[in-house]
């Protein structure tokens, strides 16, 4: 279930981000928190049962990889990266929430949730 055409899957990035970088599986599972096996089950692209990389480990990887970018990863996992969110952006949507009942902030994070499921 591709949300976008990618031209290389996880497992082709992962394998230049290995030569770019020289790191092997365990260097990139220490730089992100996860166990080396977690890695090698990603360039070996075996599922789990799961639905892959956790969103927050993806943008780990760019962010310990910097030359890859946080659209490319997710794009090659097969999911959408998440837009950017300025400190002015941000500001605003708590300021919304804040002025919401507490029965409507409930609502409000169902519905968020409901609506980030649909990048999963």
């Amino acid at each position: 279930m591709d949300h976008e055409e990618r031209t290389e899957d996880l497992a082709q990035l992962l394998a230049r981000l290995k030569s770019t970088y020289g790191v092997g599986d365990s260097e990139i599972a220490r730089r992100i928190g996860v166990a080396p096996a977690t890695v090698n089950s990603w360039v070996h692209r075996k599922r789990g049962t799961g639905r892959g990389p956790a969103r927050d480990k993806l943008a780990a990887l760019a962010a310990a990889f910097p030359k890859f970018s946080e659209e490319a990863i997710f794009t090659a996992a097969g999911r959408k990266a998440p837009g950017p969110l300025s400190p002015d952006k941000e500001a605003e949507v708590l300021r919304y929430f804040r002025e919401l009942t507490a029965e409507q902030q409930e609502i409000t994070v169902a519905q968020l949730k409901a609506v980030t499921e649909l990048n999963r």
